[in-house]
């Protein structure tokens, strides 16, 4: 501890602030420029929002770079979602394996398809679904298994794919929280049957609200073209099972996104290697400057693993309680933000646990939805996933910097820090 850190008092007990600069600029988010404005203004003006023209040229630039045969423009990342599963082979049911430490629609598209949700805990570095607790829930009705890569943390593909090809199991990456990312040098979205993300306007590559599904296989992409994209079938199914039916949407949904979206997100996606660096500089710079303090561990993977974050999508910070006296993390979340520091409780309210998941019969079949078409009841009560439902006070949500801007961000740390270094003072309090 510095003589300046033994010499201020917290500003929870009425020291000064550490954050004293305006660091609104440091999280304008998305970055909306001249280039973004009259691409949209071209769509509106030549009257074309529902068409496909610019939409196709968005789904050539991201097949190119997500380096997949296939990109699949949607109205939402939730669409995606639903296309992928359904082209991944998902039906009435069938199971699919997915983390209850994500958003719920990572999961939930399987009850539209009649699907059920199983879920597996998550692993206590990552946050990524544990491939250690994934095998032992595959049965001959499972289809799939979404991996989610929790807050732009890669997942463990190599052990999650070796599973899944071991069982005939498809693997659905949802990229929502880490576009751009890499696993071992591999982009995360390319390594498993397919992918879908959000395209959604506070996501780090935002295209005002839309979803994209990447692929390599024509038989995921054709279904999952049929469900939704009505207009496109009669030209781009080539399937023989699937052919006769163009014309209409095999799911009775619109998926098709607006083209306002396709020109934002195609503008977006050009300068989005040069946004998704910096942030990594920024993040890094605050974890780095935080290395060693008592409490808090970085949520990234190691600098020499060759995966990177992404564009560090909803940045969280490992928790440790034991090492802060047992101080509760809610009363250091509070402290911090006295401090001008930007924290708060970062995990999910845990999926497994959720009466959606447990108790609704959504579509008035007499029983749950989640079993209402399943062989066994595969509801999972307190306990079953330690790691997941710990998660909320083992992590806070830290500051996502979208620019490096190194005085500014030094303060944050300067907030983290004294915070940490001063928690018995909180305690005693």
């Amino acid at each position: 501890m510095s003589s300046e850190e033994r010499t201020q008092a917290l500003a929870l007990l009425g020291g000064p602030k550490a954050v004293t600069t305006d660091s609104r600029d440091l999280f304008r988010w998305p970055s909306v420029t001249a280039e973004d404005e009259q691409a949209v203004l071209e769509v509106l003006r030549a009257g074309s929002m529902s068409g496909s023209n610019v939409t196709r040229q968005l789904e050539a630039e991201f097949a190119v770079y997500q380096g997949t045969e296939y990109a699949l423009a949607f109205c939402n990342g939730t669409a995606a979602l639903l296309a992928a599963m359904y082209g991944c082979g998902v039906r009435r049911g069938d199971e699919i394996i997915a983390p209850s430490l994500t958003y719920w629609a990572s999961a939930l598209p399987a009850f539209g398809l009649g699907a059920t949700v199983v879920f597996a805990d998550i692993e206590p570095d990552s946050l990524c679904i544990a491939p250690g607790d994934i095998e032992h829930r595959i049965t001959p009705r499972t289809k799939a298994i979404v991996v989610v890569h929790q807050c732009g943390h890669p997942a463990d593909m190599d052990a999650i794919m070796a599973i899944a090809r071991r069982h005939g199991v498809k693997v659905i990456e949802d990229v929502s929280h880490a576009h751009g990312g890499l696993y071992k040098t591999r982009l995360v979205g390319s390594i498993g049957d397919a992918a879908a993300m959000s395209l959604m306007s506070g996501k780090a590559l935002p295209a005002g609200e839309a979803g994209m599904l990447c692929t390599d296989s024509r038989e995921i992409f054709e279904p999952a073209l049929a469900l939704g994209h009505y207009e496109r079938t009669e030209a781009e199914l080539t399937l023989p099972d699937l052919k006769p039916y163009a014309g209409l949407p095999l799911g009775g949904y619109k998926h098709r996104i607006n083209q306002t979206c396709s020109a934002m997100a195609r503008v977006q996606l050009r300068h989005y290697p040069r946004r998704m660096q910096e942030i990594q500089e920024a993040m890094n710079y605050f974890w780095d400057g935080l290395e060693g303090v008592p409490g808090l561990r970085a949520h990234r993977p190691p600098k020499e693993s060759g995966s990177t974050m992404g564009g560090w999508y909803t940045p969280l910070g490992h928790y440790l309680p034991e090492e802060l006296g047992g101080l509760p993390v809610d009363r250091f979340i509070e402290a911090v933000n006295a401090e001008g520091g930007d924290s708060w409780r970062a995990a999910n309210f845990p999926l497994h646990l959720h009466p959606v998941f447990n108790t609704a019969d959504i579509y008035g079949d007499g029983r749950p939805t989640r079993i209402a078409f399943s062989h066994r009841d595969v509801r999972q009560g307190p306990g079953s996933l330690p790691v997941s439902e710990a998660l909320g006070e083992r992590s806070l949500g830290v500051p996502w910097f979208k620019r490096c801007r190194r005085e500014q961000i030094d303060q944050f740390v300067a907030a983290y820090r004294k915070v940490a270094i001063r928690a018995d003072e909180l305690k005693a309090e």
